[in-house]
């Protein structure tokens, strides 16, 4: 019965016409952004790869499902399990999807396939932003954190416990071998030849593959070894996975405590600054505009400590945007006289802590006056670092980059990474970082430029 004080309501009421998908969410829309964004991007090298195609079933838009994984991305949702399931609950994914709902064996096939496609497009939405006005390099702040990889830590082994598990495996299979040899004798006995326990050649053929893997994974850990270039390894003291000095080239084998994981060879075991905990992981990298805190360069490293990443981050955001920053700010993890020479030999101003420091403490006032040339390279910036134009540029750092790794992993719920492997990895970690790009363009307010 329809009651005249409110308005009607049937849920089973049919709709004679069909809806208008631009009426289901509000103009100003993150999905929309994030459509007309796609809409302008070159998707040329991923429709390619459907060129040879002929016949057959119809698949879905590539241009759909780029927009269905860039979304997913700026809102915290990378699974593709969820995906599909958003598709159906969530609005603005069904607006997007246009009514389809693929499947997440289809979602993650075309993200696996065109990985490396979807990953180059963090550079092609960063054009976007520096023709937006973002992306202005006055002052970049770098900073690193640990990201668990998809591995257990407890599927790892050490090289000297590889050692002496094969020699307990060998032992075992030996035993083994004696075993059945006696039980063949007994039942050759007894049934005849050609009969015998089915058991043992079981618990064998497992053995003896334990023994290929961690013999290869032996192997592995010794050809790193070879292949590392000759000079001094930084060790980490707090991190059990970092090669100690008997691990530098020219020593016979891999320090007996270097890890190898099983599930991710490629991960590391790292220590956690924010948790103190040890974890199977990467050291995810970024540098960040600190006017708009849309990060410029990202990168994944193996290593647990950032001192060698600076160069590499100051590379990237050349080869990224066509230019490099003005200054360069960092905490003391990515200082070296090395990288302070490279910054000011590549016209960028280095302002990197030359010490630990604890998050709440900022650089002490120093002396006034010229700094003397006579001061070491890390007295020298400690004495910039501590002037009053050195304290106000130095704690841009705290308002930019550390935000955005906040962002990042407690906002949009980041901590771990899907896929397995240094490529993968990095790839992955650019499209988290292409999300938090087109977030931070559309909370401008700015606008797309209009197409040229």
């Amino acid at each position: 019965m329809r009651d005249h004080r409110f308005k009607s309501y049937d849920p089973d009421q049919l709709l004679l016409l069909p809806q208008d998908l631009r009426s289901w969410l509000p103009e100003n829309h993150l999905a929309w952004f994030v459509s007309d964004m796609v809409e302008g991007l070159d998707l040329s090298e991923i429709i390619g790869h459907y060129d040879h195609l002929k016949g057959g079933r119809p698949g879905f838009h590539p241009a759909m499902m780029v927009k269905l994984v860039m979304y997913a991305y700026c809102v915290g949702v990378p699974s593709s399990r969820q995906i599909e399931k958003k598709t159906y609950e969530d609005v603005a994914f069904r607006v997007l999807a246009a009514g389809y709902h693929p499947d997440h064996s289809a979602i993650s096939k075309f993200r696996r396939r065109h990985l490396e496609e979807l990953s180059y497009l963090f550079i092609e939405v960063l054009l976007v932003a520096e023709e937006m006005g973002l992306v202005r390099l006055g002052h970049v702040a770098l900073d690193g954190t640990k990201v668990k990889a998809n591995a257990s830590k407890h599927k790892a082994m050490s090289y000297g416990r590889m050692e002496k598990r094969i020699r307990e495996l060998k032992v075992e299979v030996d035993e083994l071998l004696a075993r059945a040899e006696k039980v063949d004798e007994s039942e050759d006995r007894r049934y005849g030849k050609g009969k015998r326990g089915d058991e043992l050649p079981l618990e064998l053929q497992f053995k003896q593959s334990r023994i290929e893997r961690i013999e290869a994974a032996k192997a592995a850990l010794e050809a790193e070894h070879l292949g590392k270039k000759r000079g001094s390894v930084e060790k980490d003291d707090d991190d059990p996975g970092m090669s100690s000095s008997d691990d530098a080239p020219g020593s016979g084998k891999p320090d007996e405590k270097r890890q190898y994981n099983f599930t991710d060879p490629d991960s590391r075991i790292m220590r956690d600054g924010a948790t103190k905990s040890f974890e199977q992981a990467y050291n995810a990298q970024v540098a960040v505009d600190c006017d708009s805190q849309v990060i410029v360069a990202a990168e994944v490293t193996q290593e647990p400590t950032d001192t060698n990443q600076l160069i590499p981050l100051i590379e990237q955001i050349e080869t990224n945007t066509g230019q490099v920053p003005d200054r360069a700010l960092a905490d003391a993890g990515y200082f070296s006289e090395a990288n302070v020479r490279y910054c000011e030999e590549s016209y960028t101003e280095p302002f990197l802590a030359h010490r630990r420091m604890k998050h709440s403490e900022e650089p002490p006032e120093g002396p006034r006056g010229r700094i003397p040339q006579s001061l070491t390279v890390a007295q020298r910036m400690g004495r910039k670092l501590s002037t009053k134009e050195g304290r106000a540029i130095y704690s841009k750092r705290k308002q930019s980059v550390e935000p955005v790794i906040g962002q990042i992993k407690h906002v949009r719920g980041f901590r771990q990474f899907l896929l397995r492997g240094i490529d993968r990895v990095k790839a992955e970690w650019r499209l988290i970082c292409l999300g938090h790009n087109v977030l931070k363009m559309w909370r401008s307010g700015t606008g797309l430029p209009a197409p040229g």
